[in-house]
């Protein structure tokens, strides 16, 4: 049998797995290193167990019985701290494991942000259960305080579910208006007047100057003087491509380490996948091209012929119980046209954004049932002139004659 060793126990590395034994559970003889102490989880579910909706063990994946029925070898709290590619193993504190294949599957860590007392206790991430856990115990103060850096999807799951636990939450976000990269700034405002009507203060085009405390954190300084006062502080403004035991391999890394199509590295005889990798100049982060790569790890191993080819993805986020939908590109633009709804009673905002009677973008929140009908549109290029009039009221009233769904209470605004 061959010798496959997996640096990583992630999602990505998990699918790929599954796929691998499913086409051929006798090829590989498999040693799986993870350097938390436990295996597959979905990390996608932290923020309901974060929240306390769910339980850790909800969110498993694969557990101990899962991996012992495939004679998986499984390594889990400990690090590879090098990849010796010229004698073909992998070093860890326990020695050398040799392969034959290796997949580096790193994943991202995240970005911490190089402020005047960043390395404070209290000061934490957003990455995995344990990070959970201490947010969990911080919690249970009385009158405990929380400052989120970071307005973007899991910085505000963190305000949202620490609230939801009884905290006081402030959430700082640099840009003008929250989830920026998802949102357009009426989304984004929509979404900052449904966080503070749940007790969440929120402070965009917020500078952070410095971390304060003397022990621990206490507060937190912004440059304009403005203090919040902080039991802990969660720095959720963004991830970068865990790369380092790559760049040190001599792997070819660019953002990301480098992929061609088949997700092979530099090196014939290593594979990457997730959100460590790059591929034609891209790095993912989006859970489906993640797992659409795991499909090509498994028929590159056993010698298929699959491909990784970059399809359009759309963000269908819940957000502290409210619905928003994203894909394409939101953008305005000479050449393009817009279609917006608004209905002030129930908060629905829908924009559809037009090129030549096709959708390239679409946002919407409050009501998203239909963003893949649109999503579907936009991915094939439909031609929508012919349904125009009532296009942004959805699949059901897009091929029939003129009427108001919304009873007389919408706004809409073609441009």
């Amino acid at each position: 049998m061959e010798r496959l060793v997996v640096i990583g126990a992630g999602m990505a590395s998990g699918r790929a797995l599954e796929h691998l034994l499913e086409a051929a559970p006798d090829r590989f003889e498999i040693t799986l290193f993870g350097a938390e102490p436990r295996g597959n989880y979905n990390r996608l579910m932290l923020s309901p167990v974060l929240s306390g909706e769910k339980d850790f063990a909800e969110i498993i994946t694969h557990d101990a019985a899962w991996y012992a029925g495939h004679g998986i070898q499984t390594r889990f709290g400990e690090t590879v701290t090098a990849i010796d590619r010229k004698r073909k193993v992998v070093v860890s504190k326990a020695g050398e494991t040799p392969y034959d294949k290796l997949i580096v599957a790193t994943g991202s860590a995240p970005f911490i942000i190089p402020l005047p007392g960043k390395d404070l206790p209290g000061v934490m991430a957003f990455r995995d259960i344990d990070d959970v856990n201490r947010m969990v115990d911080a919690s249970r103060a009385p009158g405990a305080k929380a400052v989120v850096i970071g307005g973007g999807l899991l910085g505000l799951e963190a305000a949202a579910a620490l609230r939801r636990r009884g905290m006081e939450v402030v959430v700082l976000h640099l840009m003008g208006h929250l989830m920026e990269r998802q949102l357009d700034p009426a989304a984004g405002g929509l979404l900052q007047e449904e966080l503070e009507a749940r007790g969440i203060r929120v402070h965009c085009k917020a500078q952070t100057k410095a971390i304060l405390g003397n022990n621990r954190v206490e507060a937190v300084a912004l440059d304009d003087g403005t203090t919040y006062g902080a039991d802990i502080v969660i720095m959720a403004a963004g991830i970068r491509p865990e790369t380092r035991i790559a760049v040190a391999a001599g792997l070819h890394v660019e953002r990301g380490i480098v992929v061609d199509d088949q997700m092979v590295t530099s090196d014939r005889d290593i594979l990457a996948l997730g959100e460590c990798v790059e591929h034609e100049s891209i790095v993912y982060g989006l859970v489906a091209p993640l797992y659409d790569q795991a499909k090509v790890v498994a028929q590159t191993l056993i010698g298929g012929d699959a491909v990784f080819r970059p399809v359009p993805t759309a963000t269908q986020l819940k957000v502290t119980g409210v619905s928003v939908y994203s894909a394409g590109d939101f953008a305005s633009a000479d050449d393009r046209s817009e279609i917006v709804l608004r209905d002030t009673d129930t908060g629905v905002y829908k924009r559809l954004v037009l090129k030549d009677d096709r959708i390239v973008g679409a946002v919407l929140y409050g009501e998203t049932g239909d963003g893949p009908w649109f999503f579907d549109m936009l991915r094939q290029g439909t031609d929508t002139g012919a349904m125009r009039d009532m296009l942004i009221f959805g699949e059901a009233y897009g091929e029939v004659p003129a009427l108001d769904p919304y009873g007389g209470r919408c706004s809409l605004a073609a441009q």
